[in-house]
C-alpha cells in the first residue's frame, strides 16, 4: 500500500495501536500528524516515522478539550494544507462503578475521551476530507458489542456502542461525497492499557479469554486500519472490522 502524498492524523499515537498506525503510514510514505499528551513517547514514535524519509507533525493535545481538537486539524491543515485520513484511536479504559458517588464524573470522562472527541473531530475534519475525498478509520472495541459481563465498564462500553452508531450513521451522510468511514473493532490487544488503567488483570489472563489463546500485537491492527484507508477498500464503508483471536464466539 502506498500513502505518498497522502496527510493523516492519528489520534492516542504516543504508544500502542496508535503508534503502531502512525509507524506503519510513515514507512509506506506519508505525512503523518502525532496527536497524544506524552511528549517524550511521541518524540520516540516520531523519530520512527522520520526513519522512514518524513519529518512527522507532533501535535500535543487533550482531544477530549474543544480547542486543542481544533488546533489538531487547523496546524494540520496549516503545515500540510490538506487532510486524507483521519484515524480517531484516541481512547482510556476506566473502572467506574454505577453505584459509587462519583460515577458521573468518571462517566463524562470516558465518553468525552472515547466519543465526543471522535465526533468533535469528525466533525472539523469533514469540510478538508470532502474536498480530498479521503475516509476515517474509527478504532472501536468489541466491548461495543459484547459487554463480557463486566459492570464496572459500563461507561466504556457504551462509549463503544455509540462509536459504531456514530460511524455508521456518519458513513451513511459522506457517501454521497466520496468519504468512507469504517470501524476496527480489537479484542484484547498488549498495550499499555492495564498499566494506565489500573484494572487488575494480566496478559496471561487476557489470552486465556480467547479461543486462539492469543492476544493480537499493535501491528496487527494497524494492518487493518492501513488497508481500511487505503485505494484498497474503496468499496468500504460504514462496515465493521473484528479482530478479537476469537473473542466474541465465547
Amino acid at each position: 500500500m502506498n500513502f505518498e502524498n497522502k496527510v493523516v492524523i492519528v489520534t492516542g499515537s504516543s504508544s500502542g495501536i496508535g503508534a503502531a498506525a502512525a509507524i506503519s503510514f510513515a514507512k509506506e510514505g506519508a505525512s503523518v500528524v502525532i496527536v497524544g499528551r506524552n511528549e517524550e513517547k511521541m518524540k520516540n514514535v516520531s523519530n520512527k516515522c522520520e526513519s522512514f524519509g518524513k519529518k512527522p507533525l507532533v501535535i500535543k493535545a487533550d482531544v477530549s478539550k474543544d480547542d486543542e481538537a481544533k488546533k489538531i486539524i487547523d496546524e494540520t491543515i496549516n503545515q500540510f494544507g490538506k487532510l486524507d485520513i483521519l484515524v480517531n484511536n484516541a481512547g482510556i479504559y476506566l473502572p467506574n462503578n454505577i453505584t459509587s458517588d462519583n460515577f458521573m464524573d468518571d462517566y463524562d470522562r470516558v465518553m468525552n475521551i472515547n466519543l465526543r472527541a471522535q465526533v468533535y473531530l469528525t466533525h472539523l475534519a469533514i469540510p478538508h476530507l470532502i474536498k480530498t475525498k479521503g475516509n476515517i478509520v474509527n478504532v472501536s472495541s468489541i466491548a461495543g458489542t459484547y459487554t463480557n459481563g463486566a459492570p464496572n465498564f459500563v461507561s466504556y462500553y457504551v462509549s463503544k456502542a455509540g462509536l459504531n452508531h456514530f460511524s455508521r450513521g456518519v458513513a451513511l451522510k459522506l457517501a454521497e461525497h466520496g468519504v468512507r468511514v469504517n470501524i476496527i473493532s480489537p479484542g484484547p490487544v498488549h498495550t499499555d492499557i492495564l498499566e494506565n488503567s489500573s484494572v487488575p488483570l494480566t496478559w496471561d489472563k487476557l489470552e486465556a479469554t480467547t479461543p486462539m489463546n492469543r492476544v493480537s500485537q499493535p501491528e496487527e491492527i494497524a494492518d487493518m486500519v492501513l488497508f481500511l484507508a487505503s485505494d484498497k477498500a474503496r468499496g468500504i464503508t460504514g462496515s465493521e472490522f473484528v479482530s478479537d483471536n476469537g473473542a466474541l464466539l465465547r
